[in-house]
């Protein structure tokens, strides 16, 4: 048995934090959340540091669950339920002991709900948490798809079996779930860290059920598999609520089904959280806190535009502000804001909607996107008549939405009085906190600093363990470039001059542009050289 000691005197006898860190991390700590997990969230220890210390501390010895041999025998012993809710797997018996992975060996209620449930005596060895999740999805789900499935749609199988997808999903913290169906099987993937990944195969079988069991969940015409449709879910996954967008789309084999998994606890970032450099951020926020103008994200499809313009929304949500959006599709409803979903078979386009929004006396106003013309030139006039308007674009830098706006058929001076600024962004990989090394640059590194005229010591890479799939990264942050209009960029645009000229006014004025923003944080060791020139090639 585990000798009963508090993890916070452990980590402070260690050295890795301090008893004003833990006081902290104690006040933020909700009731059911465990001291750990708050200086995990926090920053402030990192998994592999907190599985060192409890294992020197405590003497649980340590395993990795990647390839390692579980006895499934034992899984009657632990609900699914039970094992997700607290992190445990049981893996072998020895004797009277039952061998149990667990995430914090210092959770002494479970160990001993499980001996009286089972009847052993528990013996911890710890594990990460994102390896003991994996394990459990995998071989609960394994015992579970033995059964034989029926081909009725609210069969316990196949709502099982898509319950099960759908957990997995939310847990890996996967953006999409993509059912492939193939020849003789269907293959189940998901997108994490933008990255997708097969991660098993299910049986042919029980593609049509499933597929049915989805769109009754998305209210979709079930007797419907010729031509694509489109719903949305409104769901508890767990006890997360999560909004999943649902596209069908037949293919030879069947029915191709993507789930976006938009989870709504995760979207309410505050700006401070958006990874914005401190001179960025300062800009940005000049930008947001204009009473006029008109604010531009630009970026390609998935690159985090959403996210920094609720963000935005977000901040400037008070009583005194009538903030109204006009959105296709409303991706997260916000509490204290209007939201108009487009609807374009009854009329009611980003356009028309629009205008009719500028009827309802607001302060701020949110256009999803600007894809036309006459939504442009509204959105213009409105940021002219004392509104601050945000929209996106799609543009591969923040200078090129300038002759985008022009190519539009807005009059140049209607663009060069109404933009405020534009914000590019891209997502890039976090490297893995828990396999991070650092070695010496390459040349071509080097040569990459000194060309924008900084300087490298020492990078950083993962490695590959268990926690990052062996991938070396894990989670995506943002890099951003934010361009402020001032009077000489405006006079720029009035005489018709290049956009190579704004950019090497901007640059003289010190705009961080993508490049630059993705070197200083690969200066700072939280992304890789690799990953900054996947996105933004150098101008």
């Amino acid at each position: 048995m585990v000798e009963r000691r508090r993890l916070g005197d452990i980590l402070k006898q260690s050295g890795h934090i301090t008893e004003e860190q833990i006081q902290k991390a104690l006040e933020l700590k909700k009731d059911d959340q465990k001291l750990g997990d708050v200086l995990l969230e926090r920053g402030l220890i990192s998994e592999q540091q907190l599985i060192q210390v409890l294992e020197i501390q405590l003497g649980v010895p340590r395993i990795s669950l990647y390839q390692y041999p579980i006895d499934d025998s034992l899984l009657h012993l632990v609900s699914k339920e039970f094992a997700l809710r607290n992190v445990v797997m049981p893996l072998k018996q020895q004797g009277e002991k039952l061998i149990l992975a667990m995430n914090d060996p210092m959770d002494y209620y479970t160990i001993e709900d499980l001996q009286i449930a089972s009847g052993f005596q528990i013996e911890p060895v710890i594990a990460t948490r994102d390896e003991i999740i994996q394990t459990i999805n995998r071989q609960y789900n394994l015992k579970e798809t033995k059964e034989e499935p029926e081909a009725d749609p609210d069969s316990a199988p196949a709502i099982k079996t898509v319950d099960q997808l759908l957990q997995a999903g939310v847990q890996m913290k996967a953006s999409d779930i993509h059912l492939d169906p193939q020849e003789g099987k269907v293959l189940v993937r998901y997108r994490i860290d933008g990255m997708l990944r097969t991660e098993r195969s299910l049986p042919k079988r029980i593609q049509n059920s499933m597929v049915a069991r989805i769109k009754i969940m998305a209210n979709l015409n079930i007797t419907e598999n010729r031509l694509p449709q489109d719903g949305r879910i409104k769901t508890t996954v767990g006890s997360t609520p999560v909004d999943l967008r649902i596209s069908i789309m037949p293919t030879v084999y069947g029915e191709k089904i993507v789930i976006r998994i938009l989870d709504l606890g995760s979207v309410l970032n505050r700006l401070t959280e958006l990874g914005f450099n401190k001179i960025n951020y300062r800009r940005y926020l000049d930008l947001v806190e204009r009473s006029s103008g008109l604010i531009l994200l630009t970026g390609p499809t998935g690159s985090g535009k959403s996210s920094t313009l609720y963000a935005s929304l977000n901040h400037l949500n008070n009583d005194e502000k009538n903030i109204i959006t006009i959105e296709d599709p409303v991706e997260y409803q916000l509490e204290g804001i209007n939201q108009v979903q487009v609807n374009s078979r009854v009329g009611l386009t980003f356009s028309h909607g629009l205008r009719s929004i500028l009827r309802q006396d607001p302060d701020i106003v949110m256009v999803g996107e600007v894809r036309d013309s006459e939504t442009a030139e509204i959105a213009v006039r409105a940021s002219l008549t004392g509104h601050l308007v945000f929209s996106t674009l799609h543009t591969n830098s923040a200078i090129d939405s300038i002759p985008r706006l022009i190519d539009m058929d807005i009059e140049p001076y209607l663009v060069v009085s109404s933009l405020a600024g534009v914000v590019a962004q891209r997502l890039v990989r976090k490297i893995c906190n828990e396999c991070k090394v650092k070695q010496a640059p390459t040349d071509m590194e080097v040569e990459q600093f000194e060309k924008r005229g900084l300087s490298i010591d020492h990078v950083y890479y993962g490695e590959g363990c268990e926690t990052c799939h062996q991938s070396g990264y894990r989670g995506r942050m943002a890099i951003q470039e934010v361009l402020v209009i001032d009077e000489e960029i405006r006079t720029l645009m009035m005489n018709n001059r290049s956009t190579s000229e704004i950019r090497k006014h901007a640059w003289d004025h010190d705009m961080i542009f993508l490049l630059d923003d993705g070197l200083l944080k690969v200066k700072q060791g939280t992304t890789t050289m690799e990953e900054i020139l996947r996105v933004a090639l150098s101008d």
